[in-house]
């Protein structure tokens, strides 16, 4: 049996890079982040000095940073050496990979500016791809340029497509957040819950920071607050961290108002008013397991009938597994987004 030799490896480097658009944010997080940037194999090479590259920036979901997608444990592909397998394969054409960083102390920022939590949107879809422009050979159009995640990340990818399509002119959604009231409304009464034994939401916050272990309880629950500060923002509630929540702290009853607030931000909703940016772009994939454990399965399939009635372009797919370890999908994105970045 012949042997097979492993596919030439691209290059992740390390860089730092200063935000204007994060510096002084409500959180007091870092405006300084590592971005990560997978060059394909050859990038460096002789022969290739003068060839430019398509770029995808892929996003992390809640509780993660772009360095994490290039870990390995177990059995389980970093994304730069599966990209390395599906180039060397010819199933992917050779690209730049971009990882940022836009964790907040809440977890996560939803890609999105907020009040609450700072400026991410404008971070990544104009900070970001300036820079990678400047300093990486690419292919500086839309139509070289994707913007792909899973979970929060998938959610980012959405909503960066419906907002950018002048930036990305590719998105790519693996089990992102949609249709709200399925995906959110569960775990309102676990925050409650927290937010009762620790007494009070910064009381919460408190506890959590200082818990060596980061129990499911105590993520659900801060998962609820991220999620709030990056749909309903209210600078003047210190009490609350400058969030509004979309429930009342004592009896738990829905706060119609700020509920209408996040609703603003559901991917489902969003399908009308973003119609023609969405119909501009080259390829659009959601995906989600058949069994998550978030519901995002009915999110997916509420979006895509949404997309059809305003006959957006896009491909839908599901599987049969849940919400976690599913990066082998990036296996049947990859060789599809391919074809549309030129």
């Amino acid at each position: 049996m012949p042997h097979r030799l492993p596919p030439a490896r691209g290059i992740v480097a390390r860089h730092r890079f200063k935000s204007r658009a994060l510096r002084r944010n409500p959180l007091g997080d870092p405006d300084e982040r590592d971005v990560y940037v997978y060059l394909p194999p050859g990038y460096d090479s002789l022969a290739s000095r003068e060839r430019r590259y398509p770029v995808v920036y892929v996003l992390a979901g809640f509780t993660g940073r772009g360095v994490q997608l290039l870990q390995t444990a177990g059995w389980s592909e970093g994304l730069d050496r599966r990209l390395d397998r599906l180039i060397g394969e010819g199933r992917v054409r050779p690209l730049i990979a971009v990882f940022p960083d836009c964790f907040t102390r809440l977890g996560g920022s939803q890609y999105v500016d907020s009040a609450a939590t700072g400026a991410y949107e404008t971070y990544l879809a104009r900070e970001l791809v300036s820079w990678v422009d400047a300093t990486f050979r690419t292919l500086p159009s839309p139509r070289h340029r994707a913007v792909a995640g899973k979970s929060s990340g998938g959610y980012g990818a959405l909503i960066h497509g419906m907002k950018h399509p002048n930036v990305f002119g590719s998105a790519v959604c693996h089990s992102g957040d949609a249709a709200f009231e399925y995906c959110y409304l569960p775990d309102f009464p676990r925050f409650l819950d927290q937010v009762r034994v620790h007494g009070g939401v910064q009381g919460f916050v408190r506890a959590f920071e200082k818990a060596p272990k980061k129990s499911m309880a105590l993520v659900q629950a801060m998962n609820v607050l991220a999620m709030a500060s990056s749909y309903s923002p209210a600078p003047r509630r210190r009490a609350t961290l400058g969030i509004d929540l979309p429930f009342d702290l004592e009896t738990g009853e829905m706060r119609p108002d700020v509920w209408k607030k996040w609703l603003a931000h559901d991917p489902v909703r969003l399908v009308r008013r973003y119609r023609r940016n969405l119909q501009k772009l080259r390829f659009l994939y959601l995906d989600c397991g058949l069994r998550d454990e978030f519901n995002l399965q009915w999110g997916a399939r509420i979006l895509s009938r949404e997309l059809k009635r305003h006959g957006v372009r896009h491909m839908h797919q599901e599987f049969d597994d849940g919400h976690m370890d599913i990066a082998y999908r990036y296996e049947v994105s990859l060789p599809l987004l391919s074809k549309h970045l030129g």
